[in-house]
């Protein structure tokens, strides 16, 4: 895809789009939320949104995974597991992808948007248990792969998901779920940028432009996250889909 056929403000925008997108998602994921519109809005065909989604996407999972392990905010032995799982989802979810209409994103990401933010209203505080702790059956062989088939299906969300199935099942606090949810979503978003890469489905430079914004968003959001308050990451994550909700719901209208 000839990144000449863009102008500056569309490039500029795009760019701007994946800071913040590197941001959200680091804290509280849902950064595919605002990319996948974004790329759609551009006259990007919806397959190579999602290959690109994916591309752009594994920057700031990736940083995010590499600062938190880096920080031993997370243990190899404890995580190497639940990636593969993500990993063979997403791969799953990736090639069937490649054989579906992509219009179906415009029925899925409200429904997204909107699960996870009621979820958040009336989810009650969990106790605080460390992310290290005792594996959770749902959670290791249920939640994990279908959340990364999810991802490499469409993607968009999948970051939220991975923290709310970590809140509801393995009673993390959101924070801790968070953390988790980082090298999860990362193996993913590599499983599916392999799958689009494979069958050609991705924007390259595009994709490197967003990379870029996501590269600063995820490095200034994974040292907040490790201040963050947990009430104010549950509020962003409410806001944020809500917002995303009403956006979309005024496009179709």
């Amino acid at each position: 895809m000839d990144i000449a056929n863009f102008s500056i403000e569309i490039l500029t925008f795009l760019f701007i789009v994946g800071i913040i997108a590197g941001f959200l998602d680091t804290l509280v994921g849902g950064g595919g939320l605002l990319a996948v519109p974004a790329l759609l809005l551009s006259g990007i065909p919806p397959i190579y949104v999602l290959g690109t989604n994916k591309f752009q996407g594994s920057m700031g999972t990736g940083i995010a995974t590499f600062i938190l392990f880096r920080k031993k905010k997370l243990d190899w032995h404890s995580v190497k597991k639940l990636m593969l799982a993500s990993f063979v989802g997403s791969v799953i979810g990736g090639i069937i992808v490649q054989f579906i209409d992509t219009q179906v994103l415009s029925f899925v990401i409200p429904i997204v948007l909107f699960v996870i933010a009621i979820y958040f209203i009336i989810s009650p505080k969990p106790k605080s248990i460390s992310i290290n702790s005792k594996s959770n059956k749902k959670f290791d062989s249920y939640a994990v792969p279908v959340v990364g088939f999810y991802d490499g299906m469409f993607g968009p969300g999948a970051g939220s998901f991975f923290v709310m199935t970590g809140v509801m099942l393995k009673k993390l606090e959101i924070i801790q779920a968070t953390i988790l949810a980082k090298p999860l979503n990362f193996a993913s978003n590599i499983a599916g940028f392999i799958v689009f890469f494979t069958f050609g489905h991705i924007a390259f430079l595009i994709g490197l432009i967003m990379m870029l914004g996501q590269l600063i968003g995820s490095f200034f959001g994974t040292h907040y996250l490790l201040k963050a308050n947990t009430k104010v990451i549950r509020l962003l994550i409410v806001v944020t889909s809500l917002s995303m909700l009403a956006k979309y719901v005024s496009s179709l209208v």
